[in-house]
């Protein structure tokens, strides 16, 4: 299963990094996100830092919902759905593939995007070195639940010719507890207290495994009706 999952994340993350669709789509459409944000409320500088760890979260949600409609994407041009179907691989084995491939992508563009807060809003200069190692906890914990859900939501939509609008419609909801459980977790590494934050990263944790286990038990049956 895990040599599955490894053959399925390298083509994942081959196919993107050739297509260059993160680096020269996503990751320009999340930076803009930023800057919207700080036109929107830089009268204000105050609320715009309070508000800093909610705004990334945000960004890095909408940012999601565009990797994980690109990984079904490909899977449906040229027949390379069926073919992956009939590959012999183990349902498990696809399923952890294509959530570490997006996982991948979405660690890359939170780098980005930690960047561009700190720049815009410099609201990273008050972590000090226990917030740091929090901030670093709940972006793994809190990528992994979104690429878990986003992967078993996104093989669910995936036959439906309105995938593109019924993804976002039963992702979002879904991922509510990892915006709430990440902002707040933020919002405690940024303010000094990460005592605070890490029962949110703990909430976290369980929101991925729950949905891993889930993924790796539906997802062969979801994938032969989509």
């Amino acid at each position: 299963m895990f040599g599955d999952a490894a053959l399925v994340a390298t083509k994942d993350l081959r196919v993107e990094m050739r297509s260059r669709v993160s680096l020269n789509q996503v990751a320009p459409f999340a930076l803009l996100m930023l800057l919207v944000f700080a036109f929107a409320l830089d009268p204000d500088r105050g609320v715009l830092t309070r508000v800093t760890p909610g705004l990334f979260w945000v960004a890095v949600l909408f940012c999601a919902l565009l990797a994980i409609e690109r990984s079904f994407a490909t899977e449906s041009a040229d027949g390379s759905g069926e073919a992956l179907r009939m590959a012999g691989l183990d349902p498990g084995g696809i399923f952890l593939g294509k959530a570490a491939a997006v996982a991948v992508v979405l660690l890359a563009l939170e780098l980005v995007l930690g960047a561009g807060v700190a720049i815009l809003y410099d609201a990273t200069s008050r972590a000090d070195a226990s917030g740091w190692l929090l901030i670093l906890a709940t972006c793994l914990s809190a990528t992994a639940g979104i690429a878990s859900a986003g992967t078993l939501y996104g093989v669910l939509a995936a036959g439906l010719r309105v995938r593109e609008t019924l993804l976002p419609l039963l992702l979002l909801p879904v991922l509510t507890p990892v915006l709430i459980g990440s902002t707040r977790a933020f919002e405690a590494a940024l303010s000094g207290a990460s005592g605070d934050g890490w029962p949110w990263f703990a909430l976290l944790t369980v929101f991925a495994l729950i949905y891993t286990a889930a993924g790796m038990t539906a997802f062969g049956p979801l994938l032969e009706e989509s």
